[in-house]
């Protein structure tokens, strides 16, 4: 486990933003991801008939349509215990294998950091 109050002021950002689109759409998962200028993507989790994503592989798609050339970090919060290996390899294709992805509960409390590679 991770102590929240330890974040960087703009990691903790991420995993705010993450949590209240979670919350907001009702969906299993909310994430955010920071790019190389700063800006901010949020997104839930997408259950459509014909199309299905997690909300990390959402919010990464979300700043590749957006023209974000890389990420600095991002986040996910899901009652789940880890991030699924298509999650990282979204990150990964965009942000790189260094790239930082924080794994929080539904509470907010950041659980651990893995790197997309």
């Amino acid at each position: 486990m991770t102590d929240s109050s330890a974040l960087d002021p703009e990691d903790r950002k991420i995993v705010t933003l993450a949590r209240s689109a979670r919350a907001r759409n009702g969906v299993p998962e909310g994430a955010a991801v920071r790019d190389e200028t700063g800006r901010t993507y949020v997104a839930g989790t997408v259950a459509l008939a014909s199309l299905e994503l997690s909300a990390l592989r959402t919010a990464v798609a979300m700043a590749v349509a957006s023209g974000a050339k890389s990420l600095e970090a991002a986040a996910v919060v899901t009652e789940a215990d880890s991030v699924p290996e298509q999650d990282l390899a979204a990150v990964r294709d965009l942000g790189g294998a260094g790239t930082p992805v924080l794994l929080a509960g539904p509470d907010g409390t950041v659980r651990g950091r893995v790197t997309a590679g």
